[in-house]
This record gives structure tokens, C-alpha cells and sequence, in this order.
């Protein structure tokens, strides 16, 4: 079974860094930022379209000054105020013993993503990272995901997408994969109703891959 996990949410909990970085962004382009309970829904979704909504404009200029001022201490500090989950690498290594193949499939760029998996010591578990581009290409997750099936030639209804979000249970189904939710990360049980399965723990997320691990009918 080919394995595919988003990221943030779902291996790591990216919370602090990323609510931090979208409020150093906004504050020096002068606007107050929201409460970081409110930021966590953007956790996730591509970034651009994060600050289209919270400058609520369209205006590219101003959008690409704010991923930059975003990245500007993401890539220095941001990334590594970020922790795993409980259980992740352990889990990682079992499915990885058990004879899947396991990818990241995540909306972040692919150069940060690399740099994090590679932080946290969970390389060794995946055949390859794949991401967005700095321009923002290839984020969405329809996209990602028919990518990473055209370059691997890996068969969708062998392949499971794991994430925390609705934009990977949508991407993963408009690309003739399953999906499953999982509950730890910053979707709710309402967004990710969609999915085939939605699990809570990650022994739980164990014991749904060996349930699904046929061809889908």
C-alpha cells in the first residue's frame, strides 16, 4: 500500500511557528493581526490564499510582500517551533516495516518540508518528500497528489491519503484515492466527514491502514 501524508497537522503539530510567522507578516505591513485561535484555520491551506483572506485582498503584490515577510522568519525560526506528535515516529517505522510505502504529500514547499522531515530524524521512513514550489505552484492538493502519482506510478486504488484537513480527503478523491482523516491535527470531524475512514490516535490510524489495505472496489 502507498502511504501519503500531509504534514503539518498530521506528523508534526507546526501550531506556534506558523501562527507567529503570519503575525510577524501582518504586523509589518501595519495591520493588526488576530488572535491566534483564529489563526489555526489557516493551518493548512496553501498560503497565498491564507493572506488573501486575512488582508482581504486580491492585490498580488501585496499578497507576495506577505509571503515573503512570512518567510522571512519561517525559514530562520518558524520551522523549528514545531513539534511531533506522540507516536509518529514509532508508527512511521511499523508501517514502514510492514511493507508500505510511505511519501509526503504536503502543501508547504517542498524545501521547508524536506528541511522538517529531516529535523525530526523521519527521513529514513520515506521514499520522497513532495511539495509545493516557492511560487506557490503546485499547492493545492488535486495537484500535489497527481504529481506524486505520475512521477511515482503508483496505483490510486492501492494508496491511501492521510491527512487532517478537508483540502487532502477533496485532493485525494478527485484522484481516485481514499482517504483518512485524522482528529489530532486542526480539522474537525464536520470538515473531514468525507473521508473513508477518520481515526483519533495513531495506533487507531495502525490498525485502519491494515482494515483497508485492499484494492479499492
Amino acid at each position: 500500500m502507498n502511504l501519503l501524508f500531509d504534514l503539518d497537522g498530521t506528523l508534526t503539530d507546526p501550531e506556534t511557528g506558523i501562527t507567529r510567522c503570519l503575525v510577524h507578516a501582518l504586523e509589518q505591513l501595519g495591520i493588526a493581526a488576530p488572535d491566534r485561535t483564529h489563526l489555526r484555520r489557516y493551518i493548512g491551506p496553501p498560503l497565498r490564499s491564507a493572506f488573501a483572506e486575512l488582508l482581504g485582498s486580491a492585490d498580488s503584490a501585496l499578497i507576495e510582500r506577505a509571503v515573503a515577510l512570512y518567510r522571512e522568519r519561517f525559514g530562520q525560526v518558524g520551522m523549528f517551533e514545531n513539534e511531533l506528535y506522540p507516536q509518529a515516529a514509532e508508527s512511521l517505522a511499523e508501517l514502514t516495516a510492514s511493507g508500505h510505502r510511505l511519501f509526503v504529500a504536503t502543501g508547504k514547499a517542498e524545501v521547508y518540508a524536506q528541511r522538517i522531515v529531516e529535523h525530526f530524524g523521519l527521513s529514513e521512513y520515506f521514499v520522497k518528500v513532495y511539495g509545493a514550489a516557492l511560487s506557490g505552484e503546485g499547492s493545492h492538493k488535486r495537484e500535489l497528489l497527481a504529481r506524486l502519482v505520475a512521477a511515482e506510478r503508483i496505483e490510486p486504488a492501492r494508496s491511501l491519503m492521510i491527512g487532517d484537513r478537508d483540502i487532502d480527503v477533496t485532493g485525494a478523491r478527485a484522484n481516485g484515492m481514499r482517504s483518512i482523516g485524522v482528529l489530532w491535527g486542526f480539522g474537525t470531524a464536520e470538515e473531514l466527514s468525507g473521508a473513508n475512514r477518520l481515526v483519533r490516535t495513531w495506533p487507531e490510524l495502525l490498525r485502519a491502514v491494515a482494515g483497508m489495505a485492499q484494492p479499492a472496489l
